[in-house]
């Protein structure tokens, strides 16, 4: 039924209680699990060269952090997918996490996101598992982690 799972994690506990449950479902279905992690880089203030290009140091340098951080994750993810006999590419985006979910689903044709419900509870600033539930392209499972 589902062929092209998508999970998106940010490593806590609670993402881990998600990660369950996408491997259980994804060897259940034989499918393919896709699990991204979005980090954020912010602009610093003074400019650097680096390799002939102007880059602010403090984000270059958040940037490399940033994304070895999320590397160093999405291997650990992919490890346990793999000992559970599930197949599993990673993907480490540099976006805001609801829109790396959605974009990647959307790239992918997931034909199911699943996400833990970690800050749903918000009310002013609403929270990531809310902001993909409104524009999800396909099924959506929102994991009871908290």
């Amino acid at each position: 039924m589902f062929e092209t799972i998508l999970l998106g994690t940010d490593g806590s506990e609670t993402a881990a209680t998600a990660l369950d449950t996408a491997i259980a479902i994804a060897r259940q279905n034989r499918s393919t699990l896709h699990v991204v992690n979005a980090y954020r880089s912010s602009s610093g203030s003074g400019p650097v060269v680096l390799v002939g290009a102007q880059v602010p140091l403090d984000d270059a340098l958040e940037h490399a952090v940033g994304a070895e951080a999320s590397e160093r994750l999405l291997a650990k993810v992919a490890e346990t997918a793999s000992s559970a006999g599930v197949e599993c590419e990673t993907h480490s985006v540099n976006a805001a996490p609801g829109d790396a979910v959605i974009d990647l689903a959307t790239e992918l044709a997931a034909d199911l996101i699943i996400v833990g419900n970690k800050g749903m509870d918000r009310r002013v600033f609403g929270s990531v598992p809310n902001s993909i539930a409104h524009k999800a392209p396909c099924d959506l499972l929102v994991v009871k982690t908290t």
